[in-house]
């Protein structure tokens, strides 16, 4: 009976450690389950990489050797630009990068602090932009005269006029083809304020506003047969490499054309070169300078495409302002 005992306790014995030894990988059934969560924390980027907000590019740096000279299309198509500035970077010892732009733009590009200095047209607006403190000294550089132009045809019959308003009369009424700058041009603000003479709003089919430079505005017209207002140095230049446009009304005082320098004001912008700004007006109204824009254009045009027009050259020449 004892050994029937004793075998039966063997048996449980035996039984209770294979049921031990089935039960104990249990455990490791749920180890896993931490692995198996662990890696969501990885889906997230870790703070060092993830992406900074990229800021604004600044306007500007600081570039010694170098004056930002923010102008009007025309003092470049002309060739002015070309013929005069080798001699400033000569003795300054900088580097003049230019940007060509209607006056509008190149009065924001100040208002902005993006350039040193400005060479524009647009009278009132350069008033304004000093009187708003974007500028800290103007001086008169130079001046010369817009012309209306137009095809050899002449549809609308203004040839020989002197009264700039009563020709822009005469083409809205022909509706003739007119090309517009179009852009806040020095250019473009005096033809609008033409218009404004001759108490039109111009618009339809034959009024084309380019939105384009002097130069590009002048080829348009010519290929199209349109009429446009143009400052007298860019039609010049250009007509050496075969425009065939006309100037069809010259002569009204309104067609008046004179050009400012205005130094921007430094506390726009801390890379502002305020010295060479300065530097470049005591160069450009210096009478050397004023004699070299004067002789500019009297080889091909036995005429000067700019009059100058600085304080000190019209002190040494005895005229008026």
């Amino acid at each position: 009976m004892s050994k029937i005992i004793s075998f039966l306790l063997s048996i449980l014995l035996l039984f209770a450690v294979i049921l031990s030894a089935c039960a104990a990988p249990a455990a490791p059934t749920e180890a896993p389950a931490q692995p198996t969560q662990a890696p969501a924390e990885p889906t997230e980027v870790p703070p060092t990489q993830v992406p900074e907000p990229t800021p604004e590019a600044t306007s500007r740096v600081l570039e010694e050797g170098k004056l930002i000279l923010a102008t009007t299309t025309s003092t470049e198509d002309s060739g002015l630009l070309d013929f005069i500035l080798p001699d400033f970077e000569s003795q300054a010892g900088v580097d003049v990068d230019v940007i060509a732009v209607g006056t509008g733009q190149a009065l924001t590009l100040g208002e902005d602090g993006n350039a040193d200095v400005l060479l524009v047209h647009a009278r009132a607006r350069e008033d304004e932009f000093m009187a708003a403190g974007h500028g800290i000294r103007r001086e008169d550089v130079m001046y010369n005269d817009f012309v209306i132009l137009g095809p050899e045809a002449d549809p609308a019959s203004i040839k020989g006029m002197t009264n700039a308003a009563e020709a822009l009369s005469k083409i809205a009424a022909a509706e003739a083809p007119f090309v517009s700058r179009g852009d806040e041009s020095g250019t473009h603000t005096k033809e609008l304020s033409v218009w404004k003479a001759a108490g039109i709003e111009p618009a339809g089919d034959w009024y084309i506003s380019s939105g384009q430079g002097m130069g590009e505005v002048l080829i348009m017209s010519d290929e199209q047969q349109a009429y446009t207002l143009s400052d007298r140095a860019t039609f010049l230049a250009l007509s050496k490499e075969g425009l065939e446009l006309a100037i069809l009304v010259e002569g009204d005082p309104v067609l008046f054309n004179p050009y400012g320098v205005i130094a921007v004001n430094p506390d726009k912008n801390p890379a502002i070169q305020n010295e060479l700004a300065n530097q470049f007006i005591d160069w450009i109204i210096s009478l050397p300078t004023q004699e070299m824009i004067e002789s500019y254009g009297m080889e091909d045009f036995d005429q000067s495409l700019f009059i100058p027009d600085s304080a000190l050259w019209r002190e040494a020449h005895g005229t008026g302002s």
